[in-house]
């Protein structure tokens, strides 16, 4: 038997991934922050795994290339939706979050139909942002779950997530735009 029949594994922990937004929405959304707490520690124990797994064994497929990091942005999305629908968060956060998504998902589609095909790497700008978002969510609901944590971190961790979420974006909206037109020049 060979290894390759295992190959759907990292996939299939991707799609789990996928399933545990919806109790970890329904927990977030219910004030059961600790459980929320281990529902997100279990995704991204699948995340890290089916990574190890993909590239270890070279498990990789175009399938688990986009849907991976489209899960990984949808829990982080439910969380930041979560965290404003029970007012722990304001709007305008979370209309920065998305918004910064949208405009880089956007210009992606304006550049692949108006430029030509691409392949879409995360910029340091952009992942530091991710790390960002991580961690504030993830401090945020410790400290609603009343676990040790200093009350001042949610109050810096919205103005740390707003100015990454702008700089990174930002970034993205320069690097593309200069390769979009320096594309249409030649």
């Amino acid at each position: 038997m060979t290894l390759q029949r295992w190959r759907w594994i990292p996939n299939a922990l991707t799609f789990l991934r996928i399933l545990l937004i919806i109790p970890f929405a329904w927990a977030l959304l219910e004030g059961n922050y600790r459980q929320s707490l281990l529902i997100f520690f279990l995704a991204a124990a699948t995340d890290a795994l089916d990574g190890f797994l993909a590239r270890q064994f070279n498990w990789r497929s175009r399938l688990g290339a986009i849907a991976d990091p489209l899960a990984d942005k949808a829990l982080l999305i439910t969380a930041y939706l979560m965290l404003t629908i029970t007012g722990i968060i304001p709007l305008w956060l979370f209309a920065l979050v998305l918004g910064r998504d949208l405009v880089i998902v956007g210009g992606a589609l304006m550049y692949h139909y108006g430029v030509g095909r691409f392949e879409m790497e995360p910029s340091i700008p952009g992942k530091i942002n991710t790390f960002i978002q991580i961690l504030v969510a993830l401090a945020i609901i410790i400290l609603m779950a009343d676990l040790p944590i200093q009350p001042w971190v949610m109050d810096v961790g919205i103005w740390l997530v707003a100015l990454s979420a702008i700089f990174s974006g930002c970034h993205y909206i320069l690097i593309w735009g200069a390769r979009a037109w320096r594309a249409k020049r030649s």
